[in-house]
């Protein structure tokens, strides 16, 4: 029997799986007398992470790479050409998560009916397109239509990828996977000053009606690459641990019996209008949701501004582009260490509060430094506190929502209300408050006060909600429901543990 376990209770979780009502997570037996070995799971578990983290990390990439190059066009001539004067970029920055926020939940019951083999790579296949097709822009109008379209498709990739794997890997798992791939995010900002420095020196070319030139190179080439990489994805991802092509008939049962014997119903079962209201009064999702808003504000106005506040301390357009990719780097490589770090201790709550503390030391830097190298350090100091929360608030929301339909609207609602963290970025850094931009500044120093403040008190909510449930208050759910029913229960079942 593994030792690994998801509850604070040992005999709770044993009581759970002996119960047979919440399959309990880390067994070496099924139900008909298969069974695995540590060192088979672990084979298992390897394999999972050649295939399957890799993937995800890249598409996620190439979404906030495509997302987030509207900030290095601007430098390099679109503002200018666009007419983008005023609040124009500010809008144009905004219509897209206010289009992504409304497509996120559908999304992802959609994925959950049709299944991430075909409908992920061609959200990727969408983004990419739209991404290419604003390199032919003309207009501020145009442009707006662009960035809208960008928002439907992009809206459902990253609670999509959130819960596909969520499907391969058990709770204890789940927030280093989940810290890869959302530090691609991180990686996408290193990645995308290098393309857009390059890509910019292309020489103009194209027909006479239609040249392409410096910050149309960044959207014709980055958006042709992702199309090309989502019609390939299909053949490479697979639907869920049963008919994972690259492991052997035996190695496919261990991968998805050790996750049926973790969650309340199986991975295939249906959303239902229950599935929906239970993700909705989940205490722990709002925590979760509002931590992840606050820690957008800073993520995306960081990623779409940063350029322009690295241009506005004086340096050049390109020097501006070049100095944006190390405190990327450094963020992308702190994010995956806490990410491990978390996973192996069991924890979330802690390694989130901690961490703002950092991010709050750069505000202030940012806000009332003069010197530009010593606001260029801020700039390390935001990224290294900010980067690690979004992959920590979205785990967290996820490893207290059992089981799959419950997770499936789950993550996409936390990302939902995360979104509008978003939109509020797109408006923190304005013209008017330029070269300094102090309000913006002060907003995120805010933020990142409100992020210790939910962590802390989300730590004290599980805490308080698993004595509760040591205590047998929480027993009388179970009075009068059937074996199917309490299978159903998920996170209200009385034996499941809130991870803090």
């Amino acid at each position: 029997m593994s030792e690994q376990v998801f509850a604070s209770n040992e005999k709770s979780e044993q009581a759970l799986y002996e119960s047979n009502s919440v399959p309990g997570e880390g067994s070496d037996q099924a139900s008909d007398g298969f069974t695995w070995t540590d060192e088979e799971e672990k084979a298992v578990r390897l394999k999972l992470d050649k295939y399957i983290i890799p993937l995800t990390t890249f598409l996620y990439l190439l979404c906030f790479l495509d997302r987030a190059n509207v900030g290095n066009a601007r430098i390099q001539g679109m503002a200018d050409e666009l007419k983008l004067v005023g609040y124009r970029f500010n809008w144009v920055t905004s219509i897209f998560y206010i289009v992504y926020m409304f497509v996120e939940v559908p999304s992802n019951i959609l994925l959950k009916i049709i299944g991430p083999k075909y409908y992920l790579p061609l959200l990727v296949v969408g983004f990419g397109f739209v991404s290419l097709c604003s390199a032919f822009v003309t207009s501020y109008g145009g442009l707006l239509t662009a960035r809208a379209f960008l928002g439907v498709f992009e809206g459902g990739v990253m609670p999509g990828i959130a819960f596909f794997i969520t499907c391969f890997y058990k709770r204890e798992e789940l927030l280093l996977r989940v810290g890869i791939y959302v530090s691609a995010a991180s990686l996408a900002g290193a990645f995308g000053g290098l393309l857009a420095t390059g890509l910019a020196r292309i020489p103009e070319w194209g027909v006479a009606s239609m040249r392409i030139h410096t910050w149309r190179n960044i959207f014709f080439f980055e958006g042709l690459f992702t199309v090309l990489v989502g019609l390939g994805a299909p053949f490479l991802m697979p639907t869920h641990p049963a008919d994972t092509w690259f492991l052997n008939e035996r190695e496919r049962r261990i991968a998805a019996e050790r996750l049926i014997m973790k969650n309340a119903g199986l991975e295939n079962e249906k959303v239902e209008l229950h599935h929906i209201s239970r993700s909705f009064f989940n205490i722990n999702n709002y925590i979760c949701a509002l931590g992840f808003f606050a820690i957008n504000i800073t993520v995306q106005g960081i990623s779409l501004f940063m350029p322009t506040i690295l241009r506005d301390l004086g340096w050049t357009a390109t020097k501006a582009q070049l100095y944006s990719v190390p405190p990327y780097v450094c963020a992308c490589l702190v994010a995956i260490a806490v990410a491990f770090v978390s996973d192996k201790t069991n924890r979330r709550g802690i390694y989130l509060a901690c961490f703002t503390f950092l991010a709050i030391t750069g505000f202030a830097i940012m806000r009332w430094a003069t010197n530009p190298n010593i606001r260029y350090m801020g700039v390390f100091f935001i990224t290294l506190g900010a980067f690690p929360g979004g992959p920590g608030f979205l785990s967290w929301a996820m490893n207290n929502a059992s089981g799959p339909a419950v997770r499936a609207v789950s993550s996409a609602y936390v990302v939902t209300l995360g979104t509008a963290g978003g939109i509020v970025a797109t408006w923190t850094y304005t013209l008017k408050d330029a070269p300094k931009y102090p309000t913006g500044h002060t907003i995120n120093l805010a933020g990142q006060i409100f992020v210790c403040l939910l962590a802390t008190g989300g730590i004290l909510y599980c805490k308080w909600e698993n004595k509760q449930r040591d205590l047998g208050r929480r027993d009388h759910r179970l009075n009068g429901l059937n074996e199917a029913q309490i299978k159903d229960l998920g996170y209200r079942h009385p034996l499941f543990r809130y991870i803090t």
